[in-house]
This record gives C-alpha cells, structure tokens and sequence, in this order.
C-alpha cells in the first residue's frame, strides 16, 4: 500500500467564490488526486537488461570473434624473429599454383560472405515537416471562443478545457482544422480526407523538392495515420496523387497511435533490407477532426486540449551512394509492447460515452502505465548505446542487488539502490514526443536530463502542439533550425502511444547539418527557448 501512495500526488484548487446554494458567496476549493509517473529507474526488470544484451551481442559476433583471431596470429607471429618468419615463408613452404588458387579463393567467398550477410545501412536522406497557412492558427482563447460559437459544449466543459490548456504548455500559434468548429458533424470522409491529403501532399512536396528525388523513384511506402482509415487507404492516396510505380511496396498503419512513427521506420529498413538500392518514404500525420469529441465526459475532452494539425515525410535510402549526402545513418531501434496487461490496454482507448459519442478516452493510469513502458524500453535500449564504463558499473549493482537482495534484510535491500546510466553520455540530442507539459517535466526529472535537453520537445509543444507522431521529426527539425547537428552527434527519438508502447530511434550525424532552407521553424526560431 506504501508503493501505491509513492505514486500519487494531491494539489489543492481554488474553485473561486461558490455563485449559489447555501454556499453562496464562499470561497470553495477542491483537493485534486493524480497518478505521477514512476521512478521507474529506481526499479529496473533484469530481463528487459538482458533483452538488451541480446540484441548487443546478436549483431556483434564479427566484432567478438575478429579481434581473438588477430590477437591469436599476432601472439604466433610475434614468437619468431624476422629471419624465422623470412625462412618459413619462402624457404621452408612449396607453393603450387592450385594451393595459391584455392586460398585466394576461399579468401575472396569469405569476404564476400561477410558483406552479403552484413545489414545494409540505412541512410536518412533528409526529412519535410508540414506548417500549415496562418489562418488555421488558433490562440488558445480563439480555441476555447469558437469551441463556445460551434455550440457543441456547455460552459462547464468549455471551463474544463480552458484550465487544462492554461496548464499544457500550448501556446498561442498552434493550427486547428475549420472544420472542427463547424454546427455540424466534422468526423467526415470528405473533411478527414481533406484534412488528411492537404498535410500529407505538402510534406511530401517539400521532400521531393529538398531531396531531388522523383515519386517514381521510390520503392517502398510506409503511411500512419491512427485514427482516420479510409478505403482507399492514405498510401493509396498518395501513389494515385503522384502517378508512382504500379510495384511499389505500400503499407498502411492504422490505430497505432503517438508512437506508429518508429513502427513505420521499423518496417521501413525492414523492407529496405530486403530491397537493394531503394528509397522509402514514410509519413506519419493524424486527422485532428477525427480526435475531435463533443460530448461531456472530462476524460474524453483531454485530447480535445492536445492534438493538433502535423505531418512529417522522411525518406530513407540504402543505396550507397547516397552516403555523401545523407544527414543521418539509422543506428538502433528498440520497440517495447505493453498491450498484455489490461491497464496498458486501455489507458487510451477510443470508445462511445454514454450519449454514444464517440472519442478518445485518457485514462487516470496513464503516467504510471506509459512510466513502466519507458522503463522496459530505455532498460533495453542502454546496452546498445551506452558508454562501456556506464554499462559495466550499471550491470556490476544490478548484479548484485538481484543476487544479494534474497539473503539481505529488508533494510538492506531498500538502502541498496542500482546505479543509475547517465543517458546523457550516450546522447547528444533528444527528441522526446511532446505529449504535454506534465509529461515532459516527469520525464525530465525521472531521466534527470537538463533543461538544454528537453528543448526541443518544449518548443514544439509549445510552438505547434502535439502533433502525434510526427511530434519528433518536429523537435529534430528545430535542433537543426538552431544549427546545433554535428558531425558524429548522436540523436535519441522516443514516442510513446495507445497500446501501450515505447519506442526508440537512435540517428547518427553523417556530417554538420547547415540551417535549412526549408524548415517550419523559420521565422520563429529566434524566438525560443520561451523565457529565456
């Protein structure tokens, strides 16, 4: 019971002065309860470490063995002195030309093994962000006045979503679809694909400009959108708009949510690996008119405050001569599925309330829930990317709490706390997914990352909202809008979404990234950090 009051957090509100009933004229205040995320590097699973070590040494076997055999043929060769080795090369060994033929041959199907079998790079050639017309932008009190106008809300949910934005890090210059605020019923097919197709064809122009790169050229289309699914599908949407070729290798990812991004990349160099000199484009957007909810149900109307328009393209090459003009070389990705325990399941869960409206719910568990996520995932993640040093004082404590705690008393055990990995020494950069202002202040202290840190993920929350799973490309966009990618720099994004998952996409700067001429961040740039 102890560990379930850790988790909790209570604020008490002022309400104002009571307008009516026997408390008229008397100022109220309520206590309000919340879940706070977890400390979930003080409780780390030894499988997700071992999960990790696993992947590290599955794709390290060459590294593991070359070393021992050079360290082998170095010890033998270095026995003998120069007139020994002299002699048994050429004094002491015939050579026949079938000998000499059979070596160089098994040599050269050696080499050529170890190159066929060896995972192609994936290069990022560069990516587009959508930055809708200025009049979709919305302040947050135009937000709440047309929200009043469409009279689809009474004043207490009107109240409801006007405290929440004060406190969600949103500014003032966020874009919201028209069609929203309509009389009507903005949840269409003709305004989400309208929506959908407007976001999607501009980022995708701005890529094939940036890139010079024809939409024939491609060969493998990856599209997520969770919660606007037409037929035909948005991938298709986009092969008829630009005439692409009758083979392409499209997909459709549907219901994914905030975190289908880095499962759309994931397929992406999945189908790369299997299609030599290619190119792939994937593009992560989300319908704001099908988020939309108009009911009464408060946890309902959360997403409401949130999601706004966004949409990203990248493309993607494993061709090698695109290694001279990539930004950036995909280093890991690590995907972690909590959707086997119910709570994880639905904590965000699109359903009707109870006037049948349909919305999407936010649970009270979400915090907790998306806390045990990020732990198993970063849990996984840390052999692949951190410091050897961080990694063997991380794994010696870890060791020894599990092994030692089962004979140590209980007071022991809790003084016993592991170590720590300072992430900071892996990383660079980070892009967290902008969910809200109380995510990123949970999760920068959890991480203990510093202000600099989260920078980029503030900014865009605050700049152009959560945008779902485009968010991250958003926040890398900004990173290099401020000129601050180098050469070698290390780039750590990480989403999160319903099911519940975590995901992590780890980049390497091929070379310095010059401030682009094609960026959203123009023109307001300089205006960040806010506060500074």
């Amino acid at each position: 019971m102890s560990g379930e009051h850790t988790l909790l957090s209570t604020e008490i509100v002022n309400r104002g002065i009571e307008a009516s009933g026997p408390d008229a004229g008397s100022p109220t205040f309520s206590v309000r309860v919340r879940r706070r995320l977890p400390d979930f590097l003080q409780s780390v699973n030894l499988k997700y470490v071992k999960l990790g070590y696993h992947y590290l040494i599955s794709h390290a076997v060459y590294l593991a063995t070359i070393p021992v055999l050079v360290v082998v043929f170095s010890a033998e060769v270095g026995s003998l002195s120069r007139e020994e080795l002299w002699r048994k090369m050429w004094e002491e060994t015939s050579y026949d030309l079938a000998t000499v033929l059979a070596f160089f041959s098994v040599l050269a199907f050696t080499i050529a093994v170890y190159f066929m079998s060896k995972p192609r790079p994936i290069y990022l050639v560069d990516f587009a962000c959508y930055r809708p017309s200025d009049d979709l932008k919305a302040s947050n009190a135009e937000f709440i006045e047309m929200a009043r106008k469409s009279g689809k809300f009474d004043e207490e949910s009107l109240a409801f979503q006007s405290r929440i934005l004060k406190s969600s890090g949103i500014g003032d210059e966020t874009y919201v679809p028209k069609s929203i605020f309509s009389t009507g019923n903005c949840a269409t097919m003709k305004e989400g694909r309208a929506e959908a197709s407007m976001a999607m064809f501009s980022a995708l122009d701005e890529l094939f400009d940036k890139c010079r790169v024809r939409p024939k050229d491609v060969g493998v289309l990856v599209v997520n959108c969770s919660l606007f699914n037409p037929t035909p599908s948005l991938s298709a949407m986009i092969v008829n708009h630009y005439k692409m070729r009758g083979n392409i290798l499209s997909y459709n990812l549907g219901g994914m949510g905030c975190s289908a991004g880095i499962i759309a990349l994931d397929l992406a160099r999945d189908m790369l690996q299997a299609n030599p000199s290619s190119y792939a484009v994937v593009v992560s957007t989300e319908a704001v008119s099908f988020t939309w909810y108009t009911g009464r149900n408060r946890s309902m109307l959360i997403p409401n405050c949130f999601f706004r328009m966004g949409c990203s393209a990248v493309l993607l090459s494993n061709r090698r001569r695109d290694f001279r003009r990539a930004k950036y070389r995909l280093e890991h990705i690590v995907r972690t599925h909590k959707g086997a325990d119910d709570r994880s399941f639905r904590c965000v869960y699109q359903e009707e309330d109870d006037q049948r409206i349909k919305g999407l719910s936010i649970s009270r568990d979400l915090m907790e829930v998306g806390g045990h996520a990020l732990k198993a995932n970063i849990t996984t993640l840390g052999p692949l990317v951190l410091p050897f040093s961080e990694q063997l004082l991380f794994f010696a404590t870890l060791l020894h709490r599990h092994v030692f705690s089962k004979s140590a008393d209980s007071t022991n055990a809790a003084a016993s706390k592991p170590y720590i990995p300072d992430y900071k020494l892996a990383f660079e950069h980070f892009c967290i997914h902008a969910a809200s202002k109380a995510v990123l202040d949970a999760l920068q202290k959890n991480l203990e990352l510093e202000d600099r840190h989260m920078e980029a993920s503030r900014a865009a929350l605050h700049r152009f909202g959560n945008t779902s799973s485009s968010s991250i490309w958003y926040e890398l966009a900004y990173l290099e809008a401020k000129g601050r990618v180098r050469g070698g720099d290390r780039v750590w994004q990480i989403a999160f979404g319903s099911g519940f998952k975590c995901n992590s996409a780890v980049w390497k700067a091929m070379r310095r990234v010059r401030r682009p001429n094609l960026n959203p961040w123009l023109n307001c740039v300089d205006r960040y950090p806010v506060g500074r």
